[in-house]
């Protein structure tokens, strides 16, 4: 127990069934709600760390169409997969993905393990993923902690600075042990309509009484953003279009396909984006040429759409009608 932060058991009983009442009413219908399939709760789960729900969702479906199950995954190409997976970002997901599926299926005869300690041995699957999958796919009683889960606990404990400890502690002692799936994804949901960073909607919160700020609260300091301009060329012949690769061994995107980047020399672009990787916003010019430059090649307009694009070159690329 954590001196000063955790309920009596009255206020924890009281806590889980508010929580759970709202979820059963209020929850958003999700596809990965609708099943108990570890195999796609484990992709949704992968895709949601570190994206927005509303940029997962089409991705997902699209992901499932053309990977239905954990031995379809395996035997795909790895490309394949990444080409799948561009426009999420973080591609280390996907390729971890890809590593993960490879064992399950081909180790494990295609059984994902039924805990969150045997889940932690696949590749990309952390303490939180683990719990979230273990908890959900399988029912056992293991808290989650993402950020908003996080953010929940702070305000309700009116706490700022929990440690990871204090916040993975209290919790394993909030969770319903006999509804774990549906607590943790409770406390997600709850952070991630109501519980808002900036200005909590208070008022729709089922455990309001329970909650020691009851509105906003100082939050960590935001990360500092950097702001680039790129120049990239876009160039263009009868069905195909000039990318180069990504070395392989860079720390970003390796292997990925991308615009080449030029010098614009004053010259008008053609077309204007914005663009986000990591903590650096990209305002980026696009620019028609002729002529490719060297270290690329011409790739069919047809495979465009099953070629492992960077999040950007596939923006671009709808943005012209070429996918």
């Amino acid at each position: 127990m954590i001196s000063g932060l955790t309920f009596n058991s009255r206020q924890r009983n009281a806590f889980r069934k508010s929580l759970l009442n709202w979820y059963d009413v209020n929850r958003r219908d999700l596809p990965w709600r609708q099943t108990k399939d570890p195999y796609r709760i484990w992709i949704s789960e992968i895709m949601l760390q570190q994206t927005r729900v509303g940029a997962v969702l089409d991705h997902y479906r699209r992901f499932l169409d053309r990977f239905p199950d954990v031995e379809t995954l395996a035997k795909a190409r790895e490309q394949s997969v990444l080409a799948a997976w561009s426009g999420l970002g973080y591609y280390r997901r996907a390729r971890n993905l890809h590593a993960a599926a490879k064992v399950v299926s081909f180790e494990r005869g295609g059984e994902f393990p039924r805990t969150a300690e045997g889940l932690r041995e696949l590749p990309g699957v952390g303490r939180y993923t683990s719990a979230a999958i273990a908890s959900i796919a399988f029912d056992e009683p293991n808290a989650v902690v993402d950020g908003n889960v996080e953010r929940v606990l702070s305000r309700v404990t009116g706490r700022v600075e929990l440690s990871e400890r204090e916040t993975w502690t209290l919790a394993e002692e909030m969770l319903s042990r006999e509804r774990p799936g549906d607590f943790n994804q409770a406390m997600m949901e709850l952070g991630a309509t109501v519980c808002l960073p900036g200005e909590p909607k208070c008022l729709n919160c089922p455990v309001i009484a329970l909650c020691k700020t009851r509105g906003s609260q100082p939050t960590r300091k935001k990360e500092q953003r950097v702001s680039r301009e790129i120049s990239l060329a876009l160039p263009r012949k009868e069905g195909a279009v000039w990318l180069v690769q990504r070395d392989k061994s860079a720390s970003l995107m390796p292997g990925m396909w991308e615009l080449p980047e030029i010098s614009a020399n004053g010259r008008s672009p053609e077309a204007r984006f914005k663009h986000s990787i990591l903590n650096t916003d990209y305002n980026v010019s696009i620019y028609l040429v002729e002529e490719p430059g060297v270290n690329g090649c011409w790739i069919a307009t047809r495979r465009l759409s099953r070629t492992a694009l960077t999040g950007l070159a596939r923006k671009v690329l709808r943005h012209f009608s070429l996918i």
